[in-house]
């Protein structure tokens, strides 16, 4: 198991673009009303910056672990959602929401079905359904359907990545503990959009879900640093 502070003086460096442009994004605040590519791009700028931080790990590394790549892939997928997201008041909120959609079930499989805690993902299904029953009286036309199966999706990433979350004894790994945070905070940001979106105004709602958002990511880029198998293992656990 390699040690928090490890982590922290190995891959901090790497993370200081993303620190920044995250500052770039929160002092600039362009505003929404009148969406510009620039507002696109400074928005997707620390997403960019976490794509670096995982090649900055080599390709080779990308390479051989799979569940890394998923990790990339998904943040490209990120990064086109919330390019689609600046343009959600002119009809392309649903084009973001299904790049979300592709990104958590990518994620979802860079964290595996191993181990399975059933009771965990029991949790998180009954939380999924009470959160969906919220929003559905002021759900409408395809909305009604699109942001359940959303939802459920949304609550899978989160089973796997905290189903191997150990937080004591001799399995604690501080990889499991970044994709657990990190998936709990990207649920937190989505069920604040949703709320937004659909109930009821949410103050301060865009520094909420932006901050949580970035967060989630640092966190579950940060999870893919020490993969979970190499291609070989991968390719055994297949075969069995």
């Amino acid at each position: 198991m390699v040690s928090p502070v490890t982590v922290v003086k190995s891959e901090g460096p790497k993370l200081v673009p993303f620190f920044k442009a995250t500052c770039v994004y929160f002092v600039l605040w362009l505003p929404l009303s009148s969406p510009l590519w620039v507002s696109a791009l400074i928005k997707c700028l620390p997403i960019f910056c976490l794509w670096l931080f995982l090649l900055a790990h080599g390709l080779g590394f990308l390479l051989t672990h799979p569940s890394a790549t998923r990790i990339f892939v998904g943040l490209v997928f990120s990064a086109i959602g919330d390019a689609f997201l600046i343009w959600q008041d002119q009809g392309y909120f649903l084009h973001g929401l299904l790049m979300f959609a592709v990104t958590h079930m990518l994620y979802a499989s860079a964290f595996g079905m191993r181990p399975l805690a059933l009771r965990t993902g029991l949790l998180i299904a009954v939380l999924a359904v009470l959160c969906y029953a919220v929003f559905y009286p002021n759900l409408t036309g395809a909305f009604t359907y699109l942001v359940g199966v959303y939802m459920a999706l949304v609550g899978f990433m989160g089973w796997r990545a905290m189903a191997g979350l150990h937080l004591v004894g001799a399995a604690w790994r501080w990889t499991e503990l970044a994709a657990g945070g990190g998936a709990l905070l990207f649920m937190v940001s989505d069920l604040t959009i949703g709320l937004d979106k659909f109930c009821f105004p949410v103050p301060y709602s865009r520094v909420f879900i932006m901050s949580t958002y970035y967060a989630a990511q640092m966190l579950i880029a940060l999870s893919a640093v020490e993969s979970r198998e190499p291609v070989e293992d991968y390719r055994l656990s297949k075969a069995k």
